[in-house]
């Protein structure tokens, strides 16, 4: 999971800085988005990933499998310095090997347990998170720059986290006919596309460090704190402490990462020619 959705968060990187910049909320940068084999190579990965980090829901507590979608971050900004020659300050890399020792503590800390089903009320607040953050995104896209990305991918990790706690219960279904007519499912879709809308936006205006890690950010909180307290997610006994530091410090370490996350591309009007992609990139190009 980890390494899917680090791989696909540079290519669908690579696909957005190459898409004309949208300045509204508008669905149609999903269509353009898949006009780029690239984009849909990287979708490809992140459906991988999501469907790693769906069965890993049906056991694992939301406060470990959240975190370790944040882990990606590290597998991205490893591949973009190998590829794409991206600059990393020593800063950054610090942060970068926090984190992973935040995830090896959550994993030690987690006990593994299946989820307490969700309520009707419960189902209700997702469909009023859902149009809280579209229309928050709504407003969003009219910043640019550093802000711009950190605002829209917060919102879009807002939005993933809303869809993981629907995807934790859904994950224990016992038939597919009780996974199809579950409104957990639709709202987990509706939650997914919302939230790729705000991260493909949020990878337009800046760095896709910042974008990503603060996707993470926000969506790691919310999800585990729903998980603790209403889908039954468990610690050992003995090592709360250790869950507790392992949260504390991935969440310091992607924070961080926004902080220190400089611009690593440049966006491209539509009139003029692509830059060639590096030789290990050009699989999901177009022959033109």
């Amino acid at each position: 999971m980890i390494v899917s959705y680090g791989v696909a968060n540079l290519l669908q990187s690579v696909a957005a800085a190459r898409t004309t910049v949208h300045h509204t909320f508008d669905p149609g940068l999903l269509i353009r988005l898949a006009g780029h084999r690239t984009y849909l190579l990287g979708l490809g990965c992140q459906v991988a990933g999501f469907a790693l980090a769906f069965l890993a829901r049906r056991d694992l507590p939301l406060f470990l499998v959240q975190a370790s979608v944040a882990a990606g971050l590290g597998v991205t900004a490893v591949l973009g310095v190998l590829l794409l020659n991206w600059r990393l300050p020593g800063a950054e890399v610090v942060l970068l090997v926090l984190l992973f020792a935040g995830i090896a503590a959550l994993v030690l800390a987690a006990q593994p347990a299946p989820a307490r089903p969700l309520g009707t009320s419960a189902q209700v607040v997702l469909v009023a998170v859902l149009a809280l953050v579209a229309v928050g995104g709504v407003f969003a896209v009219r910043l640019h720059g550093a802000l711009g990305s950190v605002v829209l991918g917060s919102l879009a990790g807002m939005s993933f986290s809303a869809a993981a706690v629907a995807a934790r219960p859904l994950a224990s279904a016992g038939s597919v006919a009780t996974l199809v007519t579950d409104p957990l499912l639709y709202l987990l879709v509706a939650h997914s596309i919302v939230g790729q809308l705000l991260l493909g936006l949020a990878m337009q205006r800046g760095s896709t460090t910042a974008a990503v890690a603060a996707m993470d950010a926000a969506g790691a909180v919310p999800a585990a704190i729903v998980g603790l307290l209403l889908l039954g997610d468990r610690v050992w006994p003995g090592r709360e402490w250790l869950a507790g530091t392992g949260f504390l410090v991935t969440l310091i370490a992607v924070i961080g990462l926004t902080r220190y996350a400089e611009p690593q591309h440049h966006h491209e009007v539509a009139d003029r020619r692509e830059r060639p992609l590096p030789v290990a990139l050009r699989v999901g190009r177009d022959p033109s």
